[in-house]
């Protein structure tokens, strides 16, 4: 059974940091895409960034320059360090393997100006 465990989420002043982390068991995680994705109140579920097997990561313009996507391929971990944080930047965070139908149950990130 696979499952994808979010923790780091918070509240944050602007121009903070914060960390997620997302724990996958029961799938062969270092050879899959991950990513994280996100969901404001009353909008659209969108794709923050992805990391490939192979360590090449893609940013949303967005979050380039702030948020810096990683993984542990042998802690079956995938990470989001977020920077400069801004105020647009609060939703619900969510871990996914790439073109599957596994998700994480997300964390929820809430950034005050």
């Amino acid at each position: 059974q696979v499952q994808l465990v979010e923790s780091g989420g918070g509240l944050v002043q602007a121009g903070g940091s914060l960390r997620l982390s997302c724990a996958a068991s029961g799938m062969i995680f270092s050879i899959r895409t991950m990513g994280w994705y996100r969901q404001a109140p009353g909008k659209q579920r969108e794709l923050v960034a992805h990391i490939t097997s192979g360590g090449m990561a893609n940013y949303a313009n967005s979050v380039k320059g702030r948020f810096a996507i990683s993984r542990d391929n042998a802690k079956n971990t995938v990470y989001l360090q977020m920077n400069s944080l801004k105020p647009e930047d609060t939703a619900v965070y969510y871990c996914t393997a790439i073109s599957s139908n596994y998700w994480g149950q997300g964390t929820q990130v809430t950034v005050s100006s």
